[in-house]
């Protein structure tokens, strides 16, 4: 599941509320994730790539991203600029 930009983000009560079994599985697969965020070398899409941590040397092989600051990411965000890649 992915969130588009104008979709709410998810209120802090709803994990709150959710079983405390779904919250345990929740913490348990958001610490075996990594993440890269940054421009692309080519364009001004924000790339948001996403793995296991298994996948973390496949990071390396990928293009480099540049560095975004948060008004640029809020920028693509609203412009529907942002790419998610999810690494193997």
């Amino acid at each position: 599941m992915t969130d588009l930009p104008g979709d709410p983000l998810p209120d802090s009560r709803a994990l709150e509320s959710a079983s405390p079994e779904l919250a345990r599985a929740l913490d348990a697969l958001g610490g075996q994730l990594v993440w890269r965020i940054g421009k692309d070398e080519a364009s001004d899409d924000v790339v948001v790539r996403l793995g296991f941590a298994s996948a973390t040397p496949r990071f390396a092989h990928l293009p480099r991203l540049r560095s975004a600051g948060d008004a640029e990411l809020q920028a693509a965000l609203a412009e529907n600029r942002v790419v998610i890649e999810w690494v193997d």
